[in-house]
């Protein structure tokens, strides 16, 4: 069996484009323990997102965890899938039609926009595949994750990595690392506050939560919770709030170990013993709605809040569609395409020059 995978075929003067490979964590392909434990396996068992030591980590995760957890996570998912799949899969795809639509008016030259999740379908190697068949020789990976973690962005900039190892031919590769306080990411997370206020107004306390990682990762040097804060801080501003009347929390803390605090959980609980009589919850590190959010936040938090005494508990949705995160994407995505991507592009200029190229190869004995 060959070590790299195959190149696709190509034509002397074929025009090559830019592609955008828009990068998430990925879903089950079905809310069922069947569907589960593949997905669980291959995402547990990727060293940046759980650094136990594997021949302990191998025999839990295989023994316990790949046991029990596939049929109880299976159980949420399935109160949150949707007649058209998993509301990541459904938001990532409504996502890359409308970037790509955007981005289409912004630029005259060639481009192919592809999804890759980190772990399930589609993967990072059948993204890459396609833009590679459709003769990208550029790619920008754009991870859909605005504060950098090892244990999100960089687990996706491995499993690129993991591809082109293995390919002979590497296009030319730029990474976002996080847009966590670009001013166009505020200003859409704001939107999305502000629309939700104005059709149901203002609650007493905005809980502004973002995915927990463990404590150690910020002690040897990953910046994740203060990117979290950075962003927490730049939406109050751009929503007029006091310091009082937010609060930025970490939610889905797995283990014994300590993670970032505060835990939504317990914070949740502290406000609805404060008796407050409304309080909304917003995750602005996720760019699409997922069952994190919509199980864990929407549903068990609320539990959470209202068990404990308080009143009225509304999740706002994540930026999913929402047309001023699309414009966001587009303009963060054309910072980092500066010279592949061109408005001055002309498509007959390109034929003649493709032609010329075309026609340089075969006089030198090209086949095609």
């Amino acid at each position: 069996m060959a070590y790299y995978n195959s190149e696709p075929p190509y034509t002397h003067g074929t025009q090559a484009k830019v592609g955008v490979l828009l990068a998430n964590l990925g879903t089950p392909d079905a809310p069922t323990a069947k569907a589960l434990r593949p997905y669980l396996q291959q995402f547990l068992m990727d060293r940046r997102v759980v650094e136990i030591p594997r021949f302990i980590w191998c025999w839990i995760l295989h023994f316990i965890i790949l046991v029990i957890r596939p049929r109880k996570s299976a159980e949420k998912y399935a109160s949150v899938w949707t007649d058209a799949g998993s509301p990541l899969m459904v938001y990532a795809k409504a996502q890359k039609q409308l970037f790509e639509d955007h981005l289409a008016k912004q630029v005259a030259s060639p481009f192919a926009v592809e999804l890759g999740m980190s772990y399930g379908n589609p993967s990072m190697k059948s993204a890459i595949a396609s833009l590679k068949a459709q003769q990208c020789d550029r790619i920008l990976v754009f991870p859909l994750f605005p504060q950098y973690a090892a244990s999100s962005t960089a687990a996706v900039f491995d499993a690129v990595w993991r591809v082109l190892l293995k390919t002979r031919n590497v296009p030319a590769v730029r990474t976002i690392k996080h847009y966590h306080d670009h001013p166009l990411y505020i200003q859409a997370l704001a939107a999305q506050v502000r629309a939700h206020w104005d059709t149901h107004g203002q609650p007493e306390k905005l809980v502004m939560s973002f995915h927990g990682v463990p404590k150690f990762h910020l002690m040897k040097g990953d910046n994740y919770h203060c990117e979290c804060h950075k962003t927490g801080r730049l939406l109050a501003e751009a929503l007029g709030l006091e310091k009082q009347q937010y609060v930025v929390a970490f939610q889905s803390r797995f283990g014994r170990q300590e993670w970032l605090k505060p835990y939504l959980a317990e914070t949740l609980a502290e406000l609805g013993a404060q008796k407050l009589s409304r309080i909304d919850v917003f995750c602005p590190g996720f760019s699409s709605d997922c069952l994190e959010t919509l199980e864990e936040i929407a549903m068990e938090g609320k539990h959470l809040f209202q068990e404990a005494g308080g009143g009225d508990y509304h999740y706002i949705p994540a930026l999913n569609d929402h047309p001023q995160w699309i414009s966001a994407m587009t303009a963060i995505a054309l910072e980092h395409c500066q010279g592949w991507l061109s408005q001055d592009w002309d498509a007959h200029t390109a034929q003649v020059q493709a032609a010329a190229s075309a026609a340089h190869a075969k006089a030198l004995g090209a086949a095609q």
